[in-house]
């Protein structure tokens, strides 16, 4: 089957590997098509198979995977693991048995990408570790200005159980079709059935909303992570609206982002919030791609210029504070492009749609 993700295991524990290998298997999703002992044994079976991942100990994988997705596996968490994990180059990293579910819902995203066509987008993730910090308010106007520029812009709601773009945007009074819709055609998505659902914004981008509340537990992982697939094939850029809660899905989101994000406001706890979630997914190898965005900067004991003496960076813009926004997006209405909001949304736009290099070079 084409939405199988094929797997080789690298796991020196017999018993272990057994574990790991039934619970793929027993997914339907995942087909264990070879196992390793040692680095040797590994590189030959993942030169002769191809496989789409490969689940291993860091201390096995250090010679290498090649094109496959590595995902590191270990008993128990620590420094000396995880720095031979990221030495190896692997894309996730999880504690057995206690993060088995996270692990095969990683490999069972590899097995969905299968099926989704070749990614044209440039996908933007836009997170921020604090509530309240203005994750929806950059995400909705980091659309506006992209469309400006004239690229095809996709807004998705990654964040099903809140859905805040909705309201956001002015269609929580509206009878629209939402990413719910999709669930009677989950395992035959396509891009023609993302693009039933999406709506229409007058700034000119499209959105992809997230359902009522209570459909909420019926929309799985599994189908919000095609719809980002299905979208990064049907747009310029995909702007991924993604939870606060470092989720399986919120870091798989991240991880398959071309740019991130990282959304702050000016004041202690976001800052001591960004810094733990930066700790936290330092494993996923994200620091190239990531972003800091100031959001409703005022006068305050912190400024803008403490960014850069906490975060080691500077942000790539800082978005003044204007009541009139807070005041317009509560009534779902984005703020004006030509403002000082609109200004500093255009100069992001413009720097999430340069190539990562050129990027990293203007925010230096």
């Amino acid at each position: 089957m084409d939405d199988v993700a094929r797997v080789i295991l690298a796991i020196g524990s017999q018993e272990v590997a057994e574990e790991v290998l039934h619970l793929l298997d027993r997914s339907g999703r995942a087909r264990v098509v070879a196992t390793a002992a040692d680095d040797r044994q590994l590189a030959e079976a993942v030169r002769q198979l191809e496989p789409d991942a490969v689940v291993a100990e860091p201390a096995i994988a250090a010679a290498g995977v090649g094109s496959a997705t590595l995902l590191a596996l270990a008993t128990r968490e620590s420094v000396a693991s995880l720095r031979a994990a990221i030495g190896a180059g692997a894309q996730g990293f999880y504690v057995w048995p206690q993060e088995r579910q996270a692990l095969l819902g990683r490999v069972l995203a590899l097995a969905a990408a299968r099926r989704v066509p070749e990614r044209r987008a440039t996908v933007v993730a836009v997170h921020a570790a604090r509530g309240g910090a203005g994750c929806t308010f950059v995400a909705t106007h980091l659309a506006q200005a992209v469309a400006r520029r004239g690229r095809s812009c996709l807004l998705v709601e990654c964040d099903p159980l809140f859905a805040d773009l909705t309201q956001a945007l002015g269609f929580a009074d509206q009878e629209v079709r939402t990413i719910a819709d999709l669930i009677p055609v989950g395992d035959e998505l396509t891009v023609e059935h993302v693009d039933g659902i999406r709506v229409h914004h007058d700034s000119g981008f499209g959105v992809l909303l997230g359902c009522e509340a209570a459909q909420t537990d019926a929309v799985e992982d599994d189908l919000l992570r095609t719809v980002v697939g299905l979208a990064a094939a049907s747009a310029d850029v995909v702007v991924a609206h993604v939870p606060r809660h470092l989720s399986v899905l919120t870091r798989w989101c991240l991880d398959q982002s071309d740019r991130v994000v990282e959304v702050l406001s000016l004041d202690v706890l976001s800052f001591r919030a960004a810094s733990r979630a930066f700790e936290i997914l330092a494993p996923h190898g994200l620091d190239d791609r990531v972003g800091l965005v100031v959001n409703r900067a005022a006068r305050s004991e912190i400024t803008a210029s403490d960014v850069r003496r906490v975060f080691g960076r500077e942000p790539l813009v800082v978005v003044p504070f204007d009541g009139a926004a807070v005041r317009l997006q509560d009534h779902g209405r984005l703020s004006p492009p030509r403002g000082r909001v609109g200004r500093a949304f255009d100069r992001l736009a413009g720097t999430m749609l340069q190539a990562p290099a050129e990027a990293a070079e203007v925010a230096s």
